[in-house]
């Protein structure tokens, strides 16, 4: 794919937005994208997606779409559904791996399945489980089963704040899951095609990396190369596109873990359409490989054109 030119990618959609709760970000993402593709001469056009997507894409005559909608709709199957009901070749994974990736529950039972190491966990699908939950032992993590950015995320140190934290997260989700607390550092592998690039280890004065930590503050610190030894990076790395590859991902994406206090590595969650703004994490872990962020999302665009020609 060397000789790829520009004019090679047709009409190109930046599609961004959508109605899931990370809408903001995608929009904020979806610019970045945008402004790269078109530094790069690309032909590219922002579209913010709402229900009417299909006569949307339909209407204005493209030939490809770099799907950058965050959260429901645009990274749980349904636009990559109807992309292929459309024939428009895509950016990130296809239906299944976008389906099950998002899907935090089913991702870690694949994962439970293929004796890759992610921390105990539960389904938490009514108020009445809640004393039961408890028994898995305090601290818990409560998040929704099918929302990402860390939205409706808390951590629940006794039985009253596993009330609240489910009274606040299943607003977002009727699907909420408990998962075991893991205290350690937390690390992210950015996905590039068959590649991983190089871990990041973040560092945030907030209990974890919640939604603030992610967009808002500027005292999160990053790190890369992450301290880790090159034969334990490797290791990670060969991982996590296992874990990658096996809830059916493919194109690019991000797999988060924590190492704990006794140095196990834990599984946490995978991003089929992972946050594009300045501080999102897999332009960061791009550049620490040497490419930045116009040839990032010419490497991302370039992929459907792999899929395109079989």
């Amino acid at each position: 794919m060397n000789d790829v030119q520009a004019k090679d990618f047709g009409k190109v959609a930046v599609l961004m937005g959508g109605w899931a709760a990370e809408r903001e970000v995608s929009l904020v993402s979806g610019q970045a994208v945008l402004e790269g593709l078109l530094a790069r001469d690309i032909d590219a056009h922002a579209l913010d997606m709402n229900r009417n997507v299909v006569q949307q894409l339909t209407d204005g005559g493209f030939d490809r779409v770099f799907n950058v909608v965050h959260g429901r709709g645009g990274e749980d199957g349904e636009i990559q559904g109807a992309l292929e009901l459309l024939g428009l070749p895509y950016t990130g994974s296809d239906v299944l791996g976008s389906a099950l990736a998002m899907d935090k529950y089913r991702t870690k039972l694949v994962w439970q399945a293929l004796d890759l190491p992610t921390p105990g966990f539960a389904l938490i699908e009514d108020q009445e489980q809640l004393v039961d939950i408890a028994e898995m032992g305090f601290p818990l993590m409560i998040k929704a089963a099918l929302e990402g950015s860390s939205i409706g995320i808390a951590r629940a140190e006794n039985l009253q704040q596993l009330q609240k934290a489910w009274d606040e997260c299943s607003v977002y989700d009727s699907h909420v899951i408990a998962e075991q607390w893991v205290e350690g550092d937390e690390y992210t592998v950015s996905i590039l095609g068959d590649r991983a690039l190089p871990i990041i280890r973040l560092e945030t004065p907030h209990v974890f990396y919640d939604y603030k930590a992610k967009y808002q503050d500027n005292d999160t610190q990053y790190h890369v190369p992450c301290g880790l030894s090159r034969e334990r990076e490797s290791a990670l790395k060969h991982m996590c596109l296992e874990a990658f590859r096996a809830v059916g991902a493919s194109g690019w994406g991000r797999v988060d873990l924590m190492i704990d206090a006794q140095g196990r590595a834990w599984l946490i969650e995978v991003n089929t359409v992972p946050g594009m703004t300045s501080h999102s994490l897999v332009p960061m872990a791009a550049k620490s490989a040497s490419i930045d962020f116009d040839e990032l999302v010419w490497q991302v665009l370039a992929q459907t054109l792999e899929v395109e020609n079989g």
